[in-house]
């Protein structure tokens, strides 16, 4: 199975893809898209799925697995909801299955802990995948992303008899 992790942001979305072979994940790609904030609101979206559409059509992913909309702040909440929104538009016309999942279960699946701050995330998904180092932060939320819809599909998968 390969997993598309997606970290949507209105700025910087994150993004990774890793393959899941039993218990083994192996990362493929990862990294940010980068919509910078001075153009309006809607050209950065536009760059994000296009950016995403690139991607999946470029490594194929079986799924989808996205963070889940948090955000203490209204505005800040809907500008991370229009993103979100564009990132699932482009699963969605890939006909790729999309889970979601909130960012404390995110973090504690990966850290143990759904308060463990981003550099601790970044250093244990590094471990899991075998990097040297942590990549950019939005980039390892985005692999952290994908682990956890990973390890959630081995664990529901039904076990041959």
């Amino acid at each position: 199975m390969i997993v598309l992790g997606v970290d949507p942001g209105s700025v910087r979305t994150g993004w990774g893809v890793i393959e899941s072979r039993g218990a083994r994940l192996t990362v493929i790609d990862a990294g940010v898209i980068r919509a910078g904030s001075d153009p309006p609101l809607e050209q950065r979206l536009c760059v994000i799925h296009a950016r995403l559409c690139e991607l999946i059509a470029h490594h194929g992913p079986s799924c989808m697995a996205v963070e889940d909309v948090f955000s203490k702040h209204a505005r800040s909440a809907l500008k991370l909801g229009q993103a979100r929104g564009v990132v699932l538009l482009a699963g969605a016309q890939a006909q790729l299955p999309i889970s979601a999942y909130p960012p404390a279960l995110v973090k504690r699946s990966i850290a143990g802990s759904g308060a463990a701050p981003k550099e601790q995330l970044g250093r244990i998904v590094a471990t899991i995948l075998g990097l040297s180092k942590p990549p950019p932060a939005d980039a390892s939320d985005a692999l952290a992303i994908a682990i956890t819809h990973a390890n959630a599909a081995r664990v529901r998968m039904p076990r041959p008899a």
